[in-house]
């Protein structure tokens, strides 16, 4: 006999696509799809009524959204909820969700040859055994002042990686970097493509430090926070005249790619060497901890963060475990951190 089936809740209003999301659900005998509901009014009374370990929402919906939905149920009822969106990739309510406390989110599927859609089984079974309670944590207050730092700082570049959680986590530690940050950040956030440009535009509204999504070959430039793009894995390598400049590669790791945490990580460990601080944030898998073992190895600074303020602890858990990460810290802690070690 196997164990408890995870029970799903989906809600969308297309009759095809529950029918089709259903189906694709249910060819996994460990899940079972308990009840559907076709807009956010009926599928928040229907969560409340079935209490599902999931929910599956649409984010456009008539009489209330999938934005609605994730309002009202971390208000009083929080469980994981994964997002389907064919939202534009300029429109924020995708980013206001994941903030108000949605686990993650997928493109809805165009047609039923859709190849990255099964990605949703894997989707939902990390989704129900995550401590959903987590979800309700806010961070209030950003950080607008300027920090005094020592002449010669310690290290010259900070780099970041993160998946399934990443996107609230790094709006938390970003807004609370100071505005005068006198190195470079890059980040690696695990998101598709269309998504990243959208992102980086609203993490700019946290934060007095320039973001953007970096280009090929960019010279990187202190007070800057740099986004990886969502189609590409890119490295840091030297200029010809000595200065790190990106470069996007075609090369393909094991643990994720597009963008891949590791091509980055171990790339930043070649060339920054002991003047790298290294970060891995909440997320699914463990991509990122051969990357930041090459930090460490190098003599760089690794950090993970903590199980207790992580929404998935795949990835820290592998940095930390595996002894690539050194320090394993809460989330609102590690911007603290960052700033004492430079």
């Amino acid at each position: 006999m196997g164990g408890a089936k995870t029970k799903i809740l989906l809600i969308e209003d297309s009759g095809f696509m529950r029918i089709y999301i259903s189906d694709l659900l249910q060819t996994d005998m460990s899940l079972d799809v308990v009840a559907t509901a076709t807009n956010g009014l009926d599928g928040v009374e229907k969560v409340r009524k079935f209490k599902p370990d999931v929910v599956i929402t649409d984010m456009v919906m008539p009489e209330q959204d999938g934005l609605y939905v994730v309002k009202e149920l971390m208000k009083d009822d929080p469980r994981p909820i994964i997002l389907l969106s064919s939202l534009d990739r300029t429109d924020q309510k995708i980013f206001d969700a994941l903030k108000e406390g949605a686990f993650d989110f997928i493109d809805k599927p165009k047609d039923r040859q859709s190849r990255s859609y099964p990605k949703l089984i894997n989707m939902v079974k990390e989704a129900a055994m995550v401590d959903y309670l987590k979800m309700r944590q806010r961070v209030k207050g950003r950080n607008t002042s300027p920090h005094t730092f020592n002449a010669n700082l310690n290290y010259d570049i900070i780099v970041i990686g993160a998946s399934t959680g990443g996107p609230s986590a790094l709006e938390a530690l970003i807004e609370q970097l100071p505005s005068n940050l006198s190195v470079p950040v890059l980040i690696a956030q695990h998101m598709p493509g269309r998504f990243i440009e959208s992102f980086a535009t609203r993490m700019a509204e946290s934060t007095k430090l320039n973001i953007s999504v970096v280009h090929n070959g960019a010279s990187l430039m202190q007070n800057h926070i740099y986004m990886a793009p969502g189609n590409t894995n890119m490295r840091i390598e030297r200029s010809p005249s000595g200065s790190p400049v990106t470069k996007f590669v075609d090369d393909k790791y094991k643990e994720y790619n597009d963008p891949s945490v590791d091509c980055l990580f171990e790339s930043v460990g070649q060339v920054y060497g002991k003047r790298a601080i290294g970060v891995i944030l909440t997320g699914m898998g463990k991509d990122g901890t051969l990357g930041l073992q090459k930090i460490k190895e190098m003599g760089g600074l690794t950090i993970a963060q903590d199980e207790a303020t992580s929404i998935v602890y795949g990835m820290p858990k592998s940095a930390f475990t595996s002894g690539a990460a050194t320090h394993q810290i809460a989330l609102l802690e590690i911007p603290s951190f960052i700033i004492s070690a430079l």
